[in-house]
């Protein structure tokens, strides 16, 4: 889309991005209202946090799990600057599936895992892409009884790629492995062993949902 269709079809009001975000979930969960976590103060206006917000969606497929949503690591408002850009933002936002955790009235600290992880791609200027792996410095939830350390990532199973008005996004899913498959990979880390990996963790949870009971 070259500049002037895009001032054509919106305005400063519109938030362009999201609502191209929106208009796919919407279509994976029909009337259904999530739970929206909001940042309070963003990194725009001077906060810490630099993801807008992220939304929780409850699924029944293959397994009852919580299917969260980042927004903010792509272009999410009016913004001629990225109207005929290759890429959104970053180019992508974070995905998380979640079997609820027992303890889990809340599970907030998703949400913090995924600000956390923004905030070392704004700072650091690295992202991230299909196929990379990262620790969790200890147990993905903090004080859990769990061997789910590590992060590796992969394209959601379901919501893939979207082209928008600001460029491509890729729902990137966060993927929770253990110490020892963390450990496997850092000893050979090509993209390759981490695509083997979880092509192997597929054959039993295609939709590669974590389970923090995993062992």
């Amino acid at each position: 889309m070259n500049i002037e269709e895009y001032r054509k079809k919106y305005n400063e009001d519109d938030a362009v991005g999201w609502k191209s975000m929106d208009e796919v979930i919407e279509k994976l969960y029909p009337n259904q209202e999530p739970k929206h976590y909001a940042t309070i103060l963003k990194m725009m206006l001077g906060g810490e946090d630099p993801l807008d917000g992220v939304s929780v969606y409850k699924s029944d497929e293959q397994e009852k799990h919580d299917h969260f949503i980042s927004y903010g690591m792509s272009s999410l408002y009016y913004d001629e600057e990225s109207a005929e850009g290759e890429f959104s933002g970053w180019g992508f936002e974070f995905t998380f599936r979640l079997i609820p955790f027992e303890e889990d009235k809340d599970p907030q600290w998703v949400v913090s895992l995924m600000q956390n992880l923004a905030r070392y791609v704004f700072n650091s200027k690295k992202w991230f892409e299909e196929f990379h792996f990262i620790p969790a410095n200890g147990p993905i939830r903090l004080n859990t009884d769990t061997e789910i350390t590590a992060i590796a990532f992969v394209s959601d199973p379901e919501l893939g790629k979207i082209n928008t008005p600001h460029g491509e996004v890729q729902f990137l899913q966060m993927v929770g492995i253990t110490s020892k498959e963390y450990e496997q990979l850092l000893s050979n880390p090509k993209t390759t062993e981490t695509e083997k990996l979880l092509e192997k963790l597929r054959k039993d949870n295609p939709l590669l949902i974590t389970d923090l009971k995993r062992r």
